[in-house]
């Protein structure tokens, strides 16, 4: 069945790319636990996701406590988990359409944060509907969070996903405005909350493993150029992990790349205060009665 602009071959995609992210999103979740290292967390997850689709749309994120987004282990990386508040962002593409999903493992002890996020997003894809603001979502999401007496992280949003790009519009923010995008018959987005102990913002950590192509052009070096045509051959403009990338001195040739403007990375966020970060996500496609959930 076709959905608004979108047809029903391309439907079918999202919706095998979303049922297979749930499954492995699952087993995964299962996983973590005290002394289990965030790199077999990811490794299980990414085979798993090779198995079943296409391929991964951006490396695993396993972001921990303060952490909330863009957190994805390096190559040699021995980090276990501990008593810590666990993040699991993952997705999924079927010939380059894509499904993004999250959930919150928490072993930390404090279950209502992550129930937090998790109503949030319960109440922000039962507001979604044709004609409906975005802005209005996202007071749906910060009126829960809040009211668990939470601050909502203000400058991450959800964002739209078409095929080969895992970050469009339409963007859902998690705090409430007057101004927003009207969601359409089609429109297929991915929705999720954060929830926060601290003051709700986060800015960029040290740490980067993440990197997207930017932009294609000619390199001289030759270890650069091996790592570009793998990432064009392999990942074309989706985010990839370094540790992804099997090149002589692929490190060196990953920051030169990045250094000539040819790759874009993707630093570790962080909560501002280095306070606890839980987070819920789906990918919705938008119907003329409401929202599918394709990750459900």
């Amino acid at each position: 069945m076709s959905i608004g602009p979108l047809d029903e071959e391309t439907v079918e995609k999202y919706r095998e790319a979303g049922q297979i992210l749930r499954q492995v999103l699952d087993e995964t979740a299962e996983m973590v636990e005290p002394g289990v290292t965030h790199l077999e967390v990811a490794e299980y997850a990414e085979d798993r996701i090779y198995e079943l689709a296409d391929g991964c749309a951006f490396p695993v994120n396993i972001s921990v406590n303060e952490e909330a987004s863009h957190a994805s282990p390096g190559r040699d990386d021995e980090t276990e988990f501990g008593e810590d508040m666990v993040c699991l962002d993952c997705g999924v593409h079927v010939d380059g359409y894509i499904a993004d999903a999250a959930v919150t493992v928490d072993l930390s002890g404090n279950a209502e944060l992550k129930e937090a996020a998790e109503e949030a997003l319960d109440a922000a894809l039962d507001a979604v509907a044709p004609g409906v603001q975005t802005g209005a979502v996202g007071a749906e999401i910060e009126d829960v969070i809040r009211g668990y007496g939470y601050t909502p992280v203000l400058n991450l949003s959800g964002h739209g996903v078409e095929q080969w790009d895992a970050h469009t519009g339409p963007n859902v923010p998690n705090r409430g405005a007057e101004r927003g995008i009207e969601f359409e018959v089609g429109d297929v987005v991915a929705i999720e909350p954060f929830a926060t102990t601290g003051s709700g913002k986060v800015t960029e950590g040290a740490k980067e493993e993440i990197y997207s192509l930017e932009r294609d052009r000619s390199v001289r070096n030759r270890s650069a150029r091996q790592v570009l045509e793998q990432v064009k051959d392999e990942y074309k403009t989706l985010p990839f992990a370094a540790r992804w990338i099997d090149a002589p001195r692929a490190d060196i040739a990953i920051q030169r790349l990045k250094q000539q403007n040819v790759l874009h990375g993707y630093p570790v966020l962080k909560e501002d205060d280095g306070e606890l970060v839980s987070q819920a996500e789906h990918t919705i496609i938008v119907t003329e009665d409401g929202c599918e959930i394709l990750t459900e």
